[in-house]
């Protein structure tokens, strides 16, 4: 029998796993190529929905043979991680600003997400898309959604110029809050009904709020931490309120992830009595592969039934961690909760956007590969 670092650690057989990942893959050439042509007119929508078909069970494949116990389609239908969601919803237009986001040496591209009239749930093309994962995944692994949080698409909606919009449909916030919620909660039990079991939260305003400085550009001076802190909280969980016991809810927190750069950095320190706290999720997919995200200190405030994912192997490069570092690291987080509360991924996804951290297919699928090992040596 294989001899463990942490000993007597129950087998995982439900999300989180012990060794995971958090959604996104880079896209294959065929696939960007694909884009590119329906964008010139070169082929139809179909053409292209025939490829992105093609290439997400190639990667489901690929997902279910290094060993994945949960899967995604690795968001190839999506530009964003987050905006492609957004405009899905019925009251939201794709619109482009003056600029993108300034990451650490680059610019994303500008699109945004603005209000055109009141927020509903009216349908939502990613219900085809889960639909066709769930089938062509099978019943041997969990076909995972993964969806930005209401918290974020309220940040998408007051940036900038696209706060202006808000008040021509609302006079209330709370009723944008109510509308969010209900819009998010109604597309969550579509999935549900599809047979989604695992949805997944990604979040980066939990990392903008760890970061002082970030957060000072982006709310300016004066601005209030611990009401922006509520808000954030009570428009995820009034989304995720009362669904059916048997689908899991996770949060990802992201810290920025455009080819290969990052966007905010500070410890978890700010957020972590209100997140780990009070946000009614069942595990947090947390950034930690770097000293930006600071130590694991602020891990003692997860709620005693709640399990966290460290990020520890990072997504934007290509080279490997050092084995034996990312073993101590999960030794060391057993100071702050239980060793049976761990898991491992990679700090996020490999392709938040359609252009991809900088790194290739195959060190992709070494770094899933380094995952797996660790976990089957560390747990067993």
């Amino acid at each position: 029998m294989m001899s463990t670092i942490f000993e007597n650690t129950q087998k995982r057989t439900k999300v989180p796993f012990r060794y995971d990942i958090v959604g996104s893959f880079l896209r294959p050439q065929r696939l960007k190529d694909a884009r590119e042509d329906l964008a010139n007119g070169k082929i139809t929508s179909e053409e292209l929905t025939k490829v992105e078909d093609e290439e997400i069970k190639k990667l489901v494949a690929k997902q279910k043979e290094v060993g994945l116990k949960a899967v995604t389609d690795g968001e190839f239908r999506r530009s964003y991680w987050h905006l492609d969601f957004f405009w899905g919803f019925e009251g939201v237009e794709h619109v482009i600003m003056e600029h993108g986001y300034f990451f650490h040496g680059e610019e994303t591209r500008a699109d945004s997400a603005r209000l055109s009239g009141k927020v509903r749930f009216n349908g939502h093309p990613f219900l085809a898309h889960y639909r066709f994962l769930k089938e062509i995944a099978g019943d041997d692994v969990v076909a995972r959604q993964t969806i930005p949080a209401p918290a974020q698409f309220y940040a998408e909606l007051v940036r900038e110029e696209n706060a202006k919009e808000i008040a021509k449909y609302y006079s209330d916030q709370e009723e944008l809050f109510a509308d969010i919620g209900k819009a998010y909660r109604e597309a969550i039990l579509a999935f549900y009904e599809l047979g989604c079991r695992n949805i997944q939260l990604d979040d980066c305003t939990w990392g903008m709020l760890c970061d002082k400085n970030f957060w000072s550009v982006m709310a300016g001076e004066g601005y209030d931490v611990e009401q922006i802190k509520k808000l954030y909280l009570d428009l995820n969980n009034s989304a995720i309120e009362n669904l059916p016991s048997d689908l899991i809810v996770t949060t990802h927190v992201c810290r920025g992830n455009y080819h290969s750069t990052w966007a905010t950095s500070g410890g978890y320190e700010p957020v972590a009595k209100t997140l780990f706290g009070k946000e009614n999720v069942s595990a947090y997919y947390l950034e930690y592969d770097t000293e930006r995200a600071g130590d694991f200190t602020p891990l003692k405030e997860v709620a005693d039934d709640k399990l966290v994912v460290l990020g520890l192997v990072s997504s934007k490069i290509g080279n490997l961690e050092s084995r034996k570092q990312i073993i101590s690291r999960l030794k060391e987080a057993t100071s702050y909760i239980p060793q049976d509360h761990i898991c491992l991924s990679p700090q996020c996804g490999f392709a938040s956007t359609e252009e991809g951290n900088i790194l290739t297919e195959e060190e992709q699928w070494e770094k899933i590969r380094f995952i797996k090992e660790i976990a089957e040596e560390v747990w067993g």
